[in-house]
């Protein structure tokens, strides 16, 4: 079986789409719906803007996602998606490599936690993705100050790539339950050697230690450029002043002159 994955939006409207779509799901909560449509073939959906399938032809897939996007916010129009081929073998318990893993029979947990995985690895190629962007876009003011001297963009330049920076983060944080195993892999060590090797196999944790150490340092550097143009603020404010007493000196001055 083929599982594909797709981050399609910043956040999926899971109670909308429940209530929209006819089947029942196997699984529902406030972060992931999972159905089974027929034999063989599932559909995942993750709060977070992923869908993953397991075992849909192309049409199915692009009928699926066009309902889907209807109770999708904020879509994303870059391409970023991944597959991953899930093969069974009654003779073996479990076996990993690059993009397959085989094991002894597809069950409604195992494909459920294989897919969540995949799902989880889809959605850190477009974290990753946002993070180098602005990552980049935080190189590119320190290269001015070391190059120049200077920081010349405005307050509201920076305010903006501050809020898009946090945005990020925040999005981030509010998704770090992703890498939370589900409930049912404590209960079965099958599912939660499953579980593990993915996320092994994946760098699923490791990529998301990237992204956490690129924000560091972009939060680092947003400090240092607030702090500068706080101190530009307050040597505009300075001059200024100095301006205006200066005005009133040589106001003082005339008056005194003509007098």
């Amino acid at each position: 079986m083929k599982i594909e994955a797709y981050q399609v939006s910043e956040v999926i409207n899971l109670k909308k789409f429940r209530n929209e779509y006819t089947n029942e799901p196997l699984l529902f909560n406030n972060s992931e719906l999972f159905y089974k449509q027929e034999e063989n073939k599932y559909c995942y959906l993750l709060s977070y803007g992923v869908v993953v399938f397991g075992g849909f032809n192309d049409l199915e897939k692009s009928a699926f996602l066009k309902f889907v996007k209807t109770f999708a916010e904020d879509l994303v129009s870059a391409k970023f998606e991944e597959n991953f081929d899930l093969q069974t073998d009654a003779q073996t318990a479990l076996i990993l490599r690059y993009n397959s893993i085989t094991i002894p029979e597809i069950t409604e947990d195992s494909i459920r936690i294989v897919m969540l995985n995949i799902g989880q690895s889809v959605s850190l190629d477009y974290y990753e993705f946002l993070t180098l962007e602005i990552f980049q876009d935080s190189q590119k003011f320190t290269d001015e100050l070391e190059q120049t001297g200077t920081f010349s963009h405005s307050k509201k330049d920076l305010l903006k790539f501050i809020g898009r920076t946090l945005n990020i983060k925040n999005s981030i944080i509010d998704n770090l339950y992703i890498f939370d195993a589900p409930d049912v892999v404590w209960e079965n060590e099958h599912l939660e050697r499953i579980d593990k090797g993915l996320k092994r196999n994946l760098d699923l944790k490791m990529r998301y230690q990237d992204i956490d150490y690129k924000l560091k340092i972009v939060q680092e550097n947003l400090k240092l450029f607030t702090d500068l143009l706080q101190n530009r603020e307050s040597t505009r404010l300075e001059w200024i002043v100095i301006i205006l007493i200066l005005i009133e000196v040589f106001d003082i001055l005339v008056k005194k002159f003509f007098e």
